[in-house]
């Protein structure tokens, strides 16, 4: 029997050879490549097409969204496994917009990744039921729209109504309406709390 062959992509080396470490006591698996970035995972699938591919969400050079779009762009078979320490249900759901056919906390990984791997290389799809859950309660919000989040993230770090109008050429009454509009979404009592919120669900990321 052939051996699923793997590729882990994540900017931290320590954890590719922890998965790799896992991994090499399971006869049906063999890890093909590794890849230190989105731009490097690209190029390593191109070159060694793996069955599975580990894809860590935040990246330097390219992050993991963008190089999984990549990859099924070119090789849309391809079966990509979301790892991050992130849950919010906002990046679970891009992840799976961009074809995401697993997606894994890393708190999970020694649970649950030999099982993912087998259940994504026989076609099937993994998302764990807390994130589906969440997903779920989340699914008839309406989305923040870009000028909003654009608004938030500047509001996120520290800035005034009249500061945010100025770095985005908007009057500070727009930026209170779009304020207004954000509370509203987000079911949010105050900025800092809308703040809090965006955080954890993922729609903002001030790393």
């Amino acid at each position: 029997m052939n051996a699923i062959t793997i590729m882990t992509v994540d900017d931290h080396p320590l954890l590719r050879a922890g998965i790799s470490g896992a991994l090499e006591f399971e006869a049906d698996m063999k890890v093909v490549a590794e890849a230190g970035n989105g731009l490097q995972a690209v190029e390593m699938f191109r070159q060694h097409r793996p069955d599975v591919t580990l894809m860590d969400v935040r990246m330097p050079e390219m992050n993991g969204i963008s190089a999984m779009t990549q990859i099924r762009k070119e090789y849309p078979d391809a079966r990509i496994v979301v790892l991050t320490t992130y849950e919010g249900d906002v990046q679970a759901l891009r992840a799976i917009k961009a074809g995401a056919a697993g997606y894994l906390l890393k708190s999970m990984l020694r649970k649950e990744l030999i099982d993912t791997i087998r259940m994504v290389h026989a076609g099937q799809k993994r998302i764990p039921p807390e994130i589906a859950n969440d997903l779920a309660h989340h699914m008839a919000d309406e989305a923040l729209s870009t000028r909003e989040v654009d608004v938030l993230r500047l509001a996120a770090l520290g800035k005034s109504n009249k500061r945010i109008g100025t770095e985005l050429f908007i009057s500070e009454e727009t930026v209170k309406s779009h304020m207004t509009n954000i509370l509203s979404k987000l079911s949010a009592t105050d900025r800092t709390h809308a703040v809090t919120i965006a955080l954890k669900r993922g729609i903002l990321d001030l790393h």
